[in-house]
């Protein structure tokens, strides 16, 4: 029964995240249909093939600025064997190819999968990672991060992540347009409805981005639940941890403001600490005490409204969707 049970609610995470892509593409596809008839202009037709060309480039040399931006160097087996075997065993657990073992150079403990066709996949911890948890949490860490990378979440995230991008610069395209480019009467009113349309769909996709980011979190989680012995416990002891620890390291770390760039990567959100360690304030650090306490706290309607513009789950919600794969 508990089996049964399991592989229902696995394949409504499954159909959940098929049909919030559909949504997406069904939505944008519309869009596109109907600005391209009223408008039928070729520049406009050239800004998309630029949006899209340009992301795609930014997807293809991302690990690089990745590297650059945290400080990024290889850990080699020598360096770490423990974590170096840790990342393989579970490789082959996962049915994937091992990517590299990476360690990024900031305080704050988080972990993060990310790559391209010529860089190819990376892991990476980081030393604040290192110094917070136990090992075995690290594990369940990495089994997460293996899941994004078996899911093919870097691709799939700018994939949907490009068409907002494309109603961004359509609508702002379209509004400036109208006040500088000279149009007049109908046709300068109409590219400001246009605009201001596409202005409005590039929030609602965005939303629905969003949304399908946090889907794909509890799917990386139930990777690692299902690769790591007792990863469901591991894990949520580690999430517990990286949220209390990032809350007390961020304010104190030199050039914070730069986790922001690719934040989406992390395993968890920096910018949530400060409201995610409130549901363990006063608890002080402690394993399996700290998760308890976490879930005995109770989900307000203001933590479900700010969940809607984050791109992790209520750290709250995250740990009892763990709790019940154990």
């Amino acid at each position: 029964m508990r089996f049964s049970a399991d592989m229902s609610s696995l394949l409504k995470l499954r159909a959940t995240i098929i049909g919030t892509v559909a949504i997406i593409i069904s939505l944008s596809t519309l869009f596109f249909t109907i600005i391209l008839t009223l408008t039928g202009t070729f520049n406009l037709t050239w800004l998309i093939l630029f949006v899209v060309g340009f992301n795609i480039l930014q997807w293809l040399i991302s690990p690089y600025l990745v590297d650059a931006i945290y400080r990024v160097r290889p850990i080699s087996r020598s360096k770490n064997p423990r974590l170096y075997n840790i990342v393989k065993e579970l490789s082959k657990k996962s049915g994937i190819k091992m990517p590299r073992l990476m360690l990024a150079r900031i305080p704050i403990p988080n972990a993060f999968a990310y790559g391209s066709p010529i860089a190819g996949n990376r892991v990476a911890v980081t030393e604040g990672l290192m110094k917070t948890l136990e090992m075995e949490e690290v594990e369940a860490i990495i089994g997460h991060e293996l899941g994004h990378l078996k899911h093919r979440d870097v691709q799939v995230m700018m994939f949907v992540s490009i068409l907002p991008a494309i109603f961004y610069f359509i609508g702002y395209s379209m509004i400036l347009s109208s006040m500088f480019g000279g149009r007049r009467g109908n046709s300068g009113s109409a590219a400001v409805v246009i605009g201001i349309v596409s202005i409005f769909l590039y929030w609602i996709l965005t939303l629905f981005t969003l949304y399908l980011s946090r889907l794909r979190e509890y799917y990386a989680d139930r990777h690692s639940a299902s690769v790591v012995k007792d990863g469901s416990r591991k894990l949520s002891e580690g999430l517990a941890k990286i949220v209390h620890e990032s809350r007390r390291v961020k304010g104190r770390a030199p050039k914070s403001g730069q986790l922001n760039s690719f934040k989406a990567l992390f395993i968890s959100d920096p910018d949530r600490a400060t409201s995610d360690a409130k549901a363990m304030a006063q608890i002080g650090i402690g394993d399996q005490a700290l998760v308890d306490k976490v879930l005995d706290r109770k989900v307000t309607g203001l933590d479900k409204f700010l969940e809607l513009f984050s791109t992790h789950p209520n750290i709250v919600k995250r740990l009892r969707a763990l709790q019940r794969l154990g």
